[in-house]
């Protein structure tokens, strides 16, 4: 590549790589850099290669036959002249002097008009057909951004229920293109879930759920997309009941049950180290598992976890947080100190637990289960007199004020802890 002075302008000079013979007329580009000085024109010489290459490949991406290439294709290399991309329609309705743009943008040195210029400049690309199906094979990669940070088993279990809800609604109303989904296919998609609510399989809340999902997919797709589809989703969600929170597990079910001697043999190793490990810290299942070398410091002089984004990605900004360890949370830890590697990508640790503590009439009541412990463990901080503040830190929640200061040191949640341990 070189920059050369032509009448007092500083040119880019550069032979056409052979990748790009087809989309480009000349075998030799001369681009003006428009500077007279050469410091500035070797500065702008490789930007200006760059957006040079990128419309070539936008333009070699608009020869695919795959419409939705094309379609991409032909949006990029609008942009990549300046223009936004607009449909034949709207280009219709342009000020002469806006669509003469255009139009000269698309001519070639000799005058002519390039087709696949013209088909990005003047809004004739074929909007591409893209189901329900493929909607959702097209989401992984545009909705990419809200993946970041999550672990291999945060990610599936983000996946899973989007996966479900697409395949629900295929199964009613087929695998349409999603511009002819219409407002009649969302009701009988509503309708399915009523007939299902009524006979108490599901609860609305599960139904409002894949009404969610399937709406959030349509509608990233078609704006990424800039499909323009206006989607029938309004009011379609169900009203839903009133929730259903988890009972504490009493004080003296934990003491005199839970933590009856030999009570937890049968539990394997891990499973029985976190439960312990939830009884005086009240962390989330998923936080414990999720715990490493890293960020069990048993070491400290106040032995303590630390819940931080490690691999995973956190419930939420308020959940990054440490917690002491005391009396037999502590135990547990110091039989773990790596953390849980059988645990660390999988869900199945609330099931494991549940169903021991079920087998084992270990359930206080039917409702109960292994996240009544983080329940309980706020109970005794109530029972304790802790500040609102302290519980909130410890447990991850938002503060419903503005939040002062740094709030309680180790030191002080260890003496705190302490009171209410086990």
């Amino acid at each position: 590549m070189s920059v050369i002075m032509r009448e007092g302008t500083y040119y880019l000079k550069r032979r056409v790589p052979r990748r790009y013979e087809g989309v480009e007329s000349r075998n030799t580009i001369w681009m003006s850099l428009h500077t007279d000085s050469e410091s500035i024109a070797r500065g702008k010489a490789d930007r200006a290669w760059a957006h040079l290459t990128e419309a070539w490949e936008a333009r070699l991406a608009g020869d695919s036959s795959e419409a939705r290439e094309r379609y991409s294709a032909a949006l990029e290399l609008a942009r990549l002249r300046g223009f936004h991309y607009l449909d034949r329609n709207e280009i219709a309705l342009l000020p002469i002097e806006q669509l003469m743009e255009r139009v000269e943008a698309i001519q070639n040195d000799g005058g002519n008009s390039d087709s696949i210029e013209a088909t990005a400049l003047l809004g004739v690309a074929e909007k591409p057909k893209i189901t329900v199906e493929g909607a959702l094979e097209d989401y992984w990669t545009l909705a990419r951004e809200r993946t970041l940070g999550k672990s291999e088993d945060q990610l599936r279990r983000w996946k899973n229920p989007r996966i479900k809800a697409v395949r629900n609604f295929v199964a009613v109303c087929g695998d349409k293109p999603i511009d002819e989904v219409t407002r009649d296919d969302m009701l009988d998609f509503r309708q399915h879930w009523l007939e299902r609510i009524e006979a108490n399989e599901v609860t609305a809340n599960t139904a409002n759920k894949d009404l969610t999902h399937l709406g959030d997919i349509l509608k990233t797709v078609n704006n990424m997309r800039r499909l323009g589809i206006d989607l029938p989703l309004g009011e379609l969600s169900f009203r839903q009941g009133e929730k259903r929170t988890r009972p504490p597990f009493s004080t003296d079910w934990i003491r005199t049950r839970l933590l009856a001697p030999a009570a937890l043999d049968g539990m394997n190793d891990e499973a029985r180290a976190l439960f312990l490990g939830m009884v005086n810290t009240g962390y989330r299942p998923s936080e414990g598992a999720a715990l490493t070398e890293a960020t069990i410091r048993l070491d400290h002089n106040v032995p303590h976890i630390a819940i931080e984004p490690d691999g995973r990605q956190l419930k939420t900004q308020y959940s990054r947080r440490v917690i002491p360890l005391t009396g037999v949370s502590l135990e547990a830890f110091r039989a773990f100190p790596k953390g849980f590697p059988r645990y660390r990508n999988s869900s199945s640790l609330s099931g494991t637990v549940n169903k021991f503590l079920r087998e084992n009439g270990l359930l206080e009541t039917p409702e109960h289960s292994f996240y009544s412990l983080r329940h309980a463990f706020e109970d005794r901080m109530i029972a304790e007199g802790i500040d609102d503040r302290v519980r909130r830190d410890l447990f991850g929640h938002r503060l419903d004020r503005e939040r002062y200061g740094k709030g309680a040191s180790l030191e002080h949640l260890q003496k705190l802890v302490s009171r209410l341990a086990f």
